[in-house]
């Protein structure tokens, strides 16, 4: 028996505007080309828990069109994408239907729309894929697939965490891999279309496989630059701490997603930094009041920490770890004013590094949900346009013609080589000005 794991990957801008915006100003889409170019850990750890006795190949495919004739030497295809590339994914599926092949399809997005999905291939994968691959081979193997193969009911326990099979990759295509040491997130953000939807619960990786992991990518690329790719990395910080305690052995450089809380931990920053932490990627979402009342449907955390943005900003960075400060456009309560607020705040606060996206309601999501409610959402169904540069909702405050000229305007000035120049120049500046911070003194 041989599988074909197929990952669909690249980056996506419905916006043809947008995307001519991108060739000129690479900024633009830095972290997203970084995001697409991650080869898929999901494919990677099914691959890690197949039989050995069970051929795999491992696939990314960028761009549907350029495949008019795929492999089909395979008896299943297992296809992994988000939902900007989901026509596509289904597409594919019918490619391979017509061959012969059975096709499985999981991920977020067909979690959230199952019956959508099967109407393009043999099974879906509703929630985690660990829990259910195995059955899902031994069927194939059988010729007795079933329709919806589901893991929500199921509780996978991360201690039975499968190596995932890096061997599989070539490491010279990438500039980083990645490596999970946890599924889920606290803050409950009415946006997230992360692992949260197909995890009911925050889960951590004990330290010992994730230190496993690490050393078995270091077999095939000396000196590897790894991410973390966790929702919410730090929300454990006692089990960080010792992990980058033996981190600190590994000699490698590392960047991760988190939120503002670990610039109130300097022994926390201290090890981050010994460990090989490059940069980490916060969530500040908005900078005022506008736009986080509400953002998350638990507690309004983001909002209480808001006067302490600036504070969290100066304490990552004076410690030789620069921050890349994410904002979503188009929040509820944003105005036209927004886009000149976010371009005063990222000049004031001397973000090194800027991340700017549209709102987009994800399937799935409580955003969805709310905004489907309020019949706010451009047009039913409309997964194409869900690539966090792209409109597919009205916004509250302004038109969608306004929110898309708004963006494009920011983007080209945030991502102007001169102003990309003067935050370099003014992290440098400050971390030679802070030189002798309690961070550098042991």
């Amino acid at each position: 028996m041989k599988v074909g794991l197929v990952a669909m990957s690249g980056v996506r801008a419905y916006n043809e505007e947008l995307t001519r915006l991108g060739l000129t100003l690479p900024g633009f889409v830095d972290r997203n080309k970084i995001i697409a170019s991650l080869p898929s850990l999901g494919l990677l750890t099914l691959a890690g828990m197949t039989p050995d006795d069970i051929e795999v190949e491992y696939i990314e495919i960028s761009d549907v069109k350029d495949i008019e004739d795929p492999p089909n030497s395979f008896d299943l295809v297992a296809i992994s994408t988000y939902s900007a590339q989901i026509f596509e994914a289904y597409e594919l599926a019918d490619k391979y239907k017509a061959k012969g092949v059975k096709t499985v399809i999981g991920g977020p997005h067909v979690t959230c729309v199952p019956d959508e999905a099967k109407k393009y291939c043999d099974s879906v994968v509703i929630g985690e894929g660990e829990p259910v691959w195995l059955e899902i081979l031994k069927d194939s193997r059988n010729g007795g697939l079933k329709p919806f193969y589901s893991s929500l009911e199921r509780d996978f326990d991360f201690v039975n965490a499968p190596m995932p099979k890096f061997e599989l990759l070539n490491p010279e295509k990438y500039n980083r891999l990645t490596v999970q040491t946890s599924r889920g997130c606290p803050h409950k953000c009415e946006f997230c279309g992360a692992s949260i939807l197909i995890c009911s619960k925050y889960k951590q990786k004990p330290a010992e496989k994730v230190l496993k992991e690490i050393k078995t990518i270091k077999k095939i690329w000396d000196k590897p630059f790894i991410e973390f790719a966790d929702d919410n990395t730090f929300v454990n910080k006692r089990y960080w701490k010792e992990l980058l305690k033996d981190l600190r052995k590994e000699n490698i450089k590392w960047f991760t997603e988190t939120d503002i809380s670990v610039a109130y931990d300097k022994e926390l920053l201290s090890l981050m930094r010994e460990s090989g932490c490059q940069q980490v990627l916060i969530g500040l979402e908005s900078p005022g009041q506008a736009g986080l009342n509400g953002l998350e449907l638990s507690k309004n955390w983001k909002l209480k920490q808001l006067d302490k943005y600036r504070y969290a900003i100066d304490t990552i960075q004076s410690c030789g770890i620069t921050v890349n400060g994410c904002f979503i456009l188009g929040l509820d309560g944003h105005d036209k004013n927004i886009f000149n607020q976010i371009l005063d705040f990222v000049r004031e606060s001397g973000l090194y590094e800027v991340q700017i996206t549209i709102m987009t309601a994800f399937p799935g999501t409580p955003l969805y949900s709310r905004l489907k409610k309020e019949k706010r959402i451009l047009v039913s169904n409309d997964w194409a346009k869900c690539t966090l540069f792209d409109v597919n909702f009205q916004p509250e405050k302004m038109s969608v013609s306004e929110l898309e000229t708004g963006f494009r305007d920011l983007a080209e000035e945030i991502y102007s080589a001169e102003f990309k120049q003067q935050r370099i120049s003014s992290y440098k500046r400050m971390l030679k000005a802070k030189i002798s911070n309690t961070c550098h003194k042991n």
